[in-house]
């Protein structure tokens, strides 16, 4: 075989499915051992495109998603998507083509130092520059992507290489590394600070959902009766309907999620990356008792440093600290529990204008608990993140690591292709037609979920943050097409919904459906 045949047998021994990506000139060898394979190659319209597929698939399965781009712009292109699987620890595996070696040591056409430019957004990442190192290279890549924490790696494969010949096997993929117990000293000194705390909560992160920690956590709050608040990511790490869960930080219609964790004597932290959520914000005098649990160490931060940290593996560090704690407390956030929660499924008047908050009770109806919503990012992510109930984890995937607009129609053709539950993507009009193209890749396939488009015309979110700065709003306004039509024009299912009754039904029907359908939703304010 040749070096790209190797590498593809590669990619299947590491059990990959799909490998999204643009072809170019300097992939041919690696396409047709696509070709010849088992893989499924998915030809995106835009390298960000296939980065998204790839973050969100990683995200979702707990496997690193693949993604595949030719040199210098091919590359460059999928730098957002990659960037936003490293900060948001979705396990990604990013492949590259290059010019042949014999060229590279000079200026010539396309030519980028690709592996110096993805150094800061990857784990680790290599030029494969001899066809010997390219069975360890790819085992170590998806090793790395998906150990936790995970993240993205990147592997360059000259063309050369990729034509030269080579008499290797794929190295066998071995069961994922596993951190030890947690140290029984750690767990007993935050045992007792939970102990001596009057007003402890439970702050869950990307990695409580992450690590399939979820019925862990379940079954220490039941057994304790601490409060959970969620950060973005971490929604699901626990249910909604649970009385101990506050949803998320900022949560409630006056922020009572919030103000609970500010008011805590004591947070145990789990699977939490300051990444997702500044602890300035509910630890501002940094006075709070702060327990870490996490797969790694805490970041130094002044406004998050840990009394104690138990580096371990999550699930069991929650069940030492079940059977370690000795005090159980009463449900004193019952209320606000009632008040979050009843807040977040109550609709609005058939007169009230239409509104993301709006909207989200009827999409909560529309939804299966075991559904999948995935939130492109603007001021509807803010209204999903605080006011979107989520019963099961995983069901609710939110970028706020990086935080990258354009996610959410790539992120759906990725999701569809993972999970069998049915799928929304929910983004707004300007991150909409960053990847809207992507629609052509999901109709193409053959898939069915539902785009739900929230238009205002405008960059809401920063119009928001600017006239609560200075009280008015500059370079935010657009102009869009009418997204019904453009939607039809690539076989797409499309309504426009202008009564909370219509967007009932529209909803009722689309989302339960194999059919690829748009709903638009003009907002009124």
């Amino acid at each position: 075989m040749n070096g790209a045949e190797l590498l593809v047998s590669c990619l299947e021994a590491e059990g990959v499915e799909h490998v999204f990506g643009l072809p170019g000139e300097e992939l041919e060898d690696v396409l047709f051992a696509l070709r010849d394979s088992s893989i499924e190659f998915v030809p995106t319209r835009h390298e960000q495109g296939a980065a998204f597929m790839a973050d969100v698939h990683g995200r979702l399965t707990g496997e690193a998603g693949v993604c595949l781009a030719t040199l210098g712009p091919g590359a460059t292109n999928l730098l957002t998507g990659v960037a936003d699987a490293h900060l948001d620890k979705s396990p990604l595996v990013a492949i590259t083509g290059q010019g042949s070696r014999e060229r590279l040591h000079k200026e010539s056409h396309q030519h980028l130092d690709i592996v110096h430019t993805f150094e800061s957004v990857v784990k680790w990442n290599t030029q494969l520059d001899d066809v010997a190192v390219i069975n360890e290279s790819v085992r170590k890549a998806f090793k790395l992507a998906e150990y936790e924490k995970p993240g993205a790696t990147h592997l360059e494969i000259p063309e050369d290489v990729a034509a030269e010949a080579v008499d290797d096997d794929p190295l066998p993929v071995r069961d994922p590394v596993r951190r030890p117990d947690p140290d029984e000293q750690s767990v007993e000194r935050a045992a007792r600070h939970l102990a001596d705390a009057d007003e402890p909560v439970v702050l869950a992160g990307n990695g409580a959902v992450r690590a399939d920690a979820s019925a862990c956590l379940h079954d220490f709050v039941e057994s304790t009766g601490l409060p959970v608040v969620a950060t973005f990511m971490g929604k699901g790490a626990i249910s909604d309907r649970d009385e101990q869960s506050l949803m998320t930080l900022a949560s409630g219609p006056n922020d009572e999620a919030a103000s609970v964790v500010e008011g805590a004597d004591c947070v145990l932290a789990i699977g939490y990356d300051i990444a997702e959520h500044d602890p300035e914000g509910w630890n501002p005098n940094k006075e709070t008792t702060v327990l870490h649990l996490d797969h790694e160490p805490a970041e130094v931060y002044e406004h998050y440093n840990p009394e104690v940290e138990i580096v371990a593996d999550i699930s069991r560090g929650l069940e030492r600290l079940t059977e370690s704690v000795d005090r159980t407390w009463e449900p004193w956030c019952s209320d606000v529990h009632e008040t979050v929660h009843s807040h977040a499924l109550t609709k609005p008047d058939e007169d009230d204008p239409m509104t993301v908050a709006g909207v989200l009770p009827h999409l909560r109806e529309a939804m299966a608990d075991d559904d999948v919503l995935l939130s492109d990012v603007g001021s509807h992510k803010m209204a999903i993140a605080k006011g979107f109930p989520v019963y099961e984890p995983n069901t609710c995937i939110i970028s706020n690591g990086l935080a990258s607009m354009g996610i959410a129609v790539p992120g759906g053709v990725a999701a569809d292709l993972a999970v069998d539950s049915n799928v929304v993507v929910a983004t707004g009009d300007g991150g909409f037609l960053m990847n809207a193209a992507e629609l052509e890749t999901a109709a193409r396939l053959g898939l069915g979920f539902t785009v739900l488009l929230f238009v205002d015309d405008d960059y809401g979110l920063i119009s928001e943050k600017q006239e609560a700065h200075t009280g008015e709003s500059f370079g935010t306004r657009l102009s869009n097409p009418d997204f019904v039509t453009f939607a039809e024009s690539f076989g797409v299912t499309a309504h426009r919904a202008e009564s909370w009754e219509e967007l009932s039904s529209l909803l009722a029907s689309a989302v339960p459906s194999d059919e690829l359908t748009l709903v638009e939703v003009p907002l009124d304010g």
